[in-house]
């Protein structure tokens, strides 16, 4: 199991609530900086998968950090948004952020754990997780809690980095995930592990066909994934029954 911190003795998760509290404040400006500014691209086409719910849905986004996944989704003029985080100071620059919008009335955002959603079963309408499922502890806990409190015709879109397989991109990517953006993320974060773990994670991450098997497995149905931006990001979407 990859861990942020590897000479701590903490869990991961424990481990990663710690990494997400220490590079929150620059989270929101890394995650642009070292995308180019793709990462809003990707976010709006992964809420364009949720266009077809039902109308003024209940979403879950989990995983949320500052929000903006949550915030891209006022555009499916849902009901309610809920946010979860297992990290307070990403919760609390979102807050901060949806406050500043005025858009507290629709989005709450709170502290609850993927693989212990406190919720009931069958309560929302769709759910979404911007970079978030490869943090899991457990993967597979984490996905069925998903199916039980998603109601039955709900929609999961989940949206993770994955590794590109074309040439040059895949050496291109290598040299740049490996190389460049931990050291632009040590810089700027003041976190040395934080940017080293980014690309370890995504390198063990189930990606594409091993990660549809997984939400299978869950219960999941019409499992489908597609590729962004040379295959540097990955879109899938299920359902459930």
């Amino acid at each position: 199991m990859i861990k942020p911190y590897k000479n701590q003795h903490a869990g991961k998760k424990e481990q990663v609530a710690l990494m997400f509290n220490n590079i929150a404040r620059r989270y929101d400006f890394l995650n642009h900086f070292l995308s180019l500014g793709i990462d809003k691209i990707w976010r709006r086409k992964a809420i364009n998968y949720l266009s077809n719910l039902n109308q003024n849905p209940i979403l879950l986004d989990i995983a949320c950090g500052t929000g903006d996944l949550a915030i891209e989704a006022l555009k499916l003029n849902p009901q309610k948004i809920i946010g979860i985080d297992i990290s307070a100071e990403m919760l609390k620059i979102g807050q901060q952020k949806i406050e500043q919008k005025n858009f507290g009335h629709i989005i709450q955002l709170q502290n609850g754990d993927a693989e212990n959603i406190p919720f009931d079963n069958n309560y929302f309408d769709g759910i979404t997780v911007a970079f978030g499922v490869r943090n899991f502890e457990n993967l597979s806990k984490g996905l069925s809690e998903m199916w039980r409190v998603l109601k039955p015709e709900g929609h999961l879109v989940v949206l993770e980095f994955s590794k590109p397989r074309i040439f040059p991109v895949k050496q291109i990517y290598q040299i740049y995930f490996h190389v460049i953006l931990p050291f632009i993320g040590r810089v700027f974060s003041k976190d040395k592990s934080a940017y080293t773990y980014l690309p370890e994670s995504v390198n063990r991450f189930p990606e594409r066909e091993k990660f549809i098997s997984e939400l299978r497995k869950a219960g999941f149905t019409q499992c489908v994934y597609n590729t962004l931006t040379f295959g540097i990001a990955t879109l899938y979407h299920a359902s459930k029954k």
